[in-house]
């Protein structure tokens, strides 16, 4: 996958509205998973899919982040 690539090819505008995307589905994510532990008959193995998509959406959000925010020399 060429996701650090790929980040670099795109617009900050882009960049921008990918970030509130990401970040409104890791929060779906989050809500999804707490409701799932919240039943007493959770499934575990869809409880630890969710986790995994959240991380990963997680990493993604990150990049985004570094890209946009300029790096500072003190």
């Amino acid at each position: 996958m060429n996701a650090p690539h790929d980040i670099e090819m795109k617009t900050e505008d882009v960049l921008r509205l990918e970030l509130e995307v990401f970040k409104r589905e890791h929060r779906d994510l989050d809500e999804a998973i707490q409701a799932l532990q919240e039943r007493s008959t959770s499934d575990q193995l869809t409880i630890r899919r969710l986790k995994k998509q959240k991380l990963a959406l997680k990493d993604k959000i990150s990049r985004i982040e570094d890209r946009l925010t300029p790096d500072i020399i003190a």
